[in-house]
């Protein structure tokens, strides 16, 4: 049964983290400078971004991970270390700095940054910061979580406990990401821990099965980041029996992995730029899994569906041309809308036709923070969920002067 609990990344067995202000970010408040460090080297598997202009820490963490395995991860903000000059010189110094404070090896470490593109990152405040962050180290996964945020207004981290085979489980994991977001691979930085015993390769497996239907649902914005990092170690002290293989063990572990993810998606999309709501689509009654994603990420995807989102407005039609550019194999004839939160449902929409609906009650249903929109295709057995934000005169703000 899975539980939630306390803990985020220090959950697990065998994990410490950290999170300081070193000063890549001019604000002396704000945490920059993240650590995580596992007792022994860890299986380790990565998604990450598909824009081609890929940030240095990603080409070092891939480098890394070539043998499957990590010990440590350490991840700044304020600066992504992208189209840099000297960027893999900077992301393979942050891995020497971890080595010669910790004692992890270089190769065994995972480096992330997030932060403005195009502008040099320095080592020397990372450096002066580390003596700090490594005495600092312990079940400090909240300050780890907030020294990744940019334009987060909250920290996210998250916990579940599990079994198997008798073994009691944890996974966890914090992230960031409230802008950039909509890509192919993966999604801003999201760093899991477990002390499942799984092999790499399986590892693997379950995060790149898992984005299908968890990272890849969510959309902010419609861009792609250039530092999208998706990574998971386990630790394999909950002495449970390795998975190595897709038995019944691997899909409790996947369930696991995806309660965590599909939870990050909700609480991302909730904080994006500018935001005042969570939207969720629902798509129901699809021919394959591939249309059902398609229709709800389409949904999600679309900028005048958002807009009306954030005016109230029951602009079902919006609903409906989203569907009917993307690229699903449906029948508009047989589409149904239905509009819900917790202030009622609202059906707008019967066999792609519209229906009568209380123009009161829809401004009700359509105010609440957390606003479904249920698609019913009545055309198949498959379904997906996609998750996004309304569209706000404060995510042009936001971005307007994002750099200066």
């Amino acid at each position: 049964m899975l539980r939630q609990i306390e803990g985020g990344v220090c959950a697990p067995k065998g994990f410490r983290a950290n999170g300081v202000h070193c000063g890549i970010r001019k604000n002396k408040i704000k945490k920059d400078l993240a650590l995580i460090v596992a007792e022994k080297r860890c299986a380790c598997a990565g998604v990450y971004t598909s824009n081609l202009v890929k940030g240095a820490p990603i080409l070092v963490t891939q480098k890394h991970l070539l043998d499957g395995y990590a010990q440590a991860v350490v991840v700044n903000s304020g600066n992504a270390n992208t189209c840099n000059a000297n960027g893999i010189e900077i992301a393979e110094g942050m891995c020497a700095l971890v080595e010669r404070y910790t004692g992890v090896a270089a190769s065994d470490v995972v480096v992330a940054s997030t932060g403005v593109i195009g502008q040099k990152l320095s080592l020397e405040p990372i450096a002066g910061g580390m003596d700090e962050l490594v005495r600092g180290l312990g079940c400090n996964s909240a300050a780890a979580a907030e020294a990744i945020m940019t334009t987060d207004t909250v920290k996210k981290e998250i916990a579940f406990s599990f079994e198997l085979g008798g073994k009691q489980c944890r996974i966890g994991a914090i992230c960031k990401g409230v802008g950039m977001i909509c890509p192919n691979m993966a999604t801003m930085l999201m760093f899991v821990t477990t002390d499942v015993a799984i092999s790499p390769a399986m590892l693997q497996r379950a995060l790149s099965e898992d984005v299908k239907d968890s990272l890849n649902m969510l959309s902010v914005d419609r861009d792609t980041s250039t530092n999208d990092t998706f990574c998971a170690l386990a630790s394999g002290l909950a002495g449970n029996a390795e998975i190595a293989e897709e038995n019944g063990d691997y899909g409790i572990f996947r369930d696991a992995l995806h309660a965590v993810t599909s939870a990050m998606c909700r609480a991302l999309a909730r904080d994006g730029e500018g935001a005042t709501k969570l939207i969720e689509c629902r798509v129901s009654g699809a021919k394959k899994k591939e249309d059902a994603r398609l229709a709800a990420k389409s949904v999600i995807n679309s900028n005048l569906l958002k807009a009306a989102m954030f005016g109230c407005d029951a602009n079902w039609g919006r609903v409906l041309c989203a569907l009917g550019y993307s690229g699903a194999d449906l029948d508009v004839n047989k589409i149904g809308v239905t509009f819900r939160s917790a202030a009622g449902e609202l059906p707008v929409c019967e066999n792609g036709m519209g229906v009568d609906f209380s123009e009161e009650l829809a401004k009700k249903v359509l105010s609440e923070e957390t606003v479904y929109i249920d698609v019913e295709l009545n055309d198949g057995v498959y379904g997906a969920t996609a998750w996004g934000c309304d569209l706000t005169y404060d995510y042009v703000k936001i971005n307007g002067d994002y750099r200066t």
